[in-house]
């Protein structure tokens, strides 16, 4: 697996509004820093181009505007984004972020049971 270039928490935002319609114009991006963070439609153009020449954003032109969406499914993006930051900032164990998780995090129901479901394919994992 080629890893990409890391990104900055703004990119990480900016890539997770995207994520999270599918697919996203300069414009409507650039609303969203202006009414979040004050950061004009400029902002997101460069933002943007930097994530899409970083392998994060592919690009197709619709009706003569460009439609941003992501290289990748949102859900294999985002596992990459941990991925990155256990093998980075945590050096490879997760045993900090279970202590988080056990400790601040708010979960709910649906995701309690995510949780139960990783941790029994873990451990069956290891009976094997």
């Amino acid at each position: 697996m080629n890893k990409k270039p890391s990104v900055g928490r703004a990119e990480v935002e900016v890539l997770r509004f995207i994520a999270e319609r599918g697919k996203a114009t300069v414009t409507e991006v650039g609303d969203y820093l202006t009414e979040t963070k004050g950061q004009t439609r400029n902002t997101a153009l460069n933002m943007m181009e930097r994530l899409r020449k970083k392998g994060f954003l592919d690009r197709e032109k619709v009706d003569g505007v460009f439609r941003y969406f992501p290289s990748e499914t949102k859900g294999t993006l985002f596992e990459n984004f941990v991925d990155d930051f256990v093998q980075s900032v945590l050096g490879g164990s997760v045993a900090p972020l279970v202590a988080y998780l056990g400790s601040r995090a708010e979960v709910d129901e649906r995701q309690l049971e995510d949780l139960r479901r990783l941790v029994k394919s873990l451990e069956e994992g290891r009976d094997a």
